[in-house]
């Protein structure tokens, strides 16, 4: 296993990888382990395309990204993963996207265990009532990954 701490202007990220995929990208509070890093060369790609991504310079990540989880969770996270930069859907509509309207819950809850944050992006799923919800490393940061993703200019570190 592969791994790399990548600075972000929302705070240190922790990536983790194989020889052929990216598994697992979130915050490092999320992480209880002693961390050592010992990146690869998907480590190294990612690292730039994410701060490409917060310099407003990249849309579309090509960094190889393999999805662990139940079947549904699966097919919930390769929703997320058509989602447009810059648009949102609800939970609602993702889980009529996954062949099940009552599964909205369901959705919500595969959702908030995607180990590969921004990359999966499940900050792009947002309320039937345009409400910020369900954003397991804070909803200030959800609400900032939007913004860059709408143009909004002023992402800071004030957020932190």
């Amino acid at each position: 296993m592969f791994v790399k701490i990548i600075d972000t202007p929302l705070g240190k990220m922790v990536a983790k990888a194989d020889e052929k995929a990216v598994f697992a990208f979130d915050f490092e509070e999320k992480f209880c382990e002693n961390i050592i890093e010992k990146p690869n060369e998907i480590l190294l790609q990612l690292s730039t395309e994410i701060e490409e991504y917060f310099a407003g310079k990249r849309r579309i990540f090509s960094v190889p990204v393999r999805l662990q989880g139940t079947d549904f969770q699966v097919k919930a996270w390769q929703i997320l993963q058509t989602i447009p930069f810059g648009a949102t859907i609800s939970y609602s509509e993702q889980a009529i996207l996954a062949d099940n309207s009552k599964a909205i819950r369901a959705v919500a809850n595969a959702n908030s265990k995607n180990k590969v944050l921004i990359l999966v992006p499940c900050h792009r799923v947002i309320g039937s009532n345009g409400s910020l919800t369900g954003f397991s490393s804070g909803l200030w940061r959800k609400k900032a990954l939007l913004e860059l993703e709408k143009g909004v200019k002023e992402l800071k570190m004030s957020f932190l």
